[in-house]
C-alpha cells in the first residue's frame, strides 16, 4: 500500500519500537513527525538518514510527552509543518517495577503522565484535524499488560489497561467519522534497552545473551521468540490500510501467545 501524501507523528520514536513503527509508515511514503529524547546530533543524523533514504520529510519535535501544552503544540507544529496529522501513534513509555506497598509516588505519577495520560492529550489535540478532513488512524501502543497483569508492574499495567480503556471509548465515538482507534499489545520486543538488559544479565551471572534471552521470553510467552520493532511496524502500517478500514477499538496482541494462556 502506499502512505504518500499522509503524515504520521510518533512518539518516544527516537528508538525502540516507536523508531521501527516510524521507519516502516516512512517505507510506505508518510512523512513522519519524529518524536523522543536523546542525543541531538545522534537525533538529527538519524531524522536526515530517514529522510534520505525514504524520500519523505522527516522533521522532529522534542516534546515531553508528560506536558499536555507540549504535547499539544507539538501536534500543531506537526500540522503548520507538515501539513497535517493523518497517523496518531502514541507510543512514548517508560517503566519502572516495585511492590505496590514501596512504589515510589513519583514513580506512579510519572508513569501514570507519560504512559496514560500522554495518550489522552494526543488524541484530544489530533482528533478535530483528522474529523475536520474525515480520516484518520489513531494507533495506541499498549501492551500485553493492557490485558493481564504482572507483578511489580502496578503503575504501567495501570496505564496499560487504561490505554486499552481510552481506545475503546474514542472508537465508538469516531466510529462514523472515517477515524479509527486501535491499540496494538505487543509481548516481549527485542529493543536496544532489553538487548543491554540480556548483555548485563548474562555478565553478571556468568551466562550467555541467548540463555538470557530463552529464560526472559519463556517467563511469559509460550513462544520462545522475541517480536521486533519492525514486526510491530508492519501491524502498524496493516492498521493504516484500506483493508483496516472497519477495525477501531482492537486491542491486537502481537505477544507469542502471551494472552492465550
Amino acid at each position: 500500500m502506499s502512505l504518500r501524501g499522509k503524515v504520521a507523528l510518533v512518539t518516544g520514536s527516537t528508538s525502540g519500537i516507536g523508531l521501527g513503527i516510524a521507519r516502516c509508515l516512512a517505507t510506505e511514503g508518510a512523512d513522519i513527525m519524529l518524536n523522543g529524547f536523546g542525543d541531538a546530533s545522534q537525533i538529527e543524523a538519524l531524522r536526515s538518514e530517514m529522510e534520505a533514504s525514504h524520500g519523505v520529510k522527516v522533521a522532529y519535535n522534542g516534546a515531553d510527552i508528560s506536558k499536555p501544552d507540549q504535547i499539544a503544540a507539538m501536534v500543531a507544529e506537526t500540522a503548520k509543518t507538515l501539513g497535517s496529522v493523518d497517523i496518531l501513534v502514541n507510543n512514548a513509555g517508560i517503566q519502572f517495577t516495585a511492590n505496590v506497598e514501596d512504589f515510589p509516588t513519583e514513580r506512579w505519577d510519572q508513569i501514570i503522565a507519560i504512559n496514560m495520560s500522554g495518550v489522552f492529550h494526543g488524541m484530544k489535540a489530533a482528533i478535530p484535524g483528522m474529523k475536520a478532513k474525515g480520516w484518520g488512524r489513531i494507533i495506541n501502543i499498549a501492551s500485553a499488560h493492557g490485558l493481564v497483569a504482572s507483578a511489580q508492574k502496578v503503575a504501567y499495567v495501570a496505564a496499560k489497561h487504561g490505554v486499552m480503556g481510552m481506545t475503546k471509548v474514542a472508537a465508538i465515538e469516531l466510529a462514523n467519522s472515517g477515524v479509527t482507534v486501535n491499540a496494538i499489545c505487543p509481548g516481549w520486543v527485542l529493543t536496544p534497552l532489553v538487548e543491554k538488559q540480556l548483555q548485563d544479565r548474562a555478565t553478571r551471572d556468568g551466562t550467555t545473551i541467548e540463555f538470557q534471552s530463552h529464560a526472559m521470553v519463556a517467563e511469559k510467552q509460550p513462544m520462545h521468540k522475541f517480536t521486533t520493532p519492525e514486526q510491530i511496524g508492519g501491524l502498524a502500517v496493516f492498521l493504516c490500510s484500506d483493508a483496516a478500514a472497519t477495525m477501531t477499538g482492537v486491542p491486537l496482541s502481537i505477544d507469542g501467545g502471551w494472552v492465550a494462556q
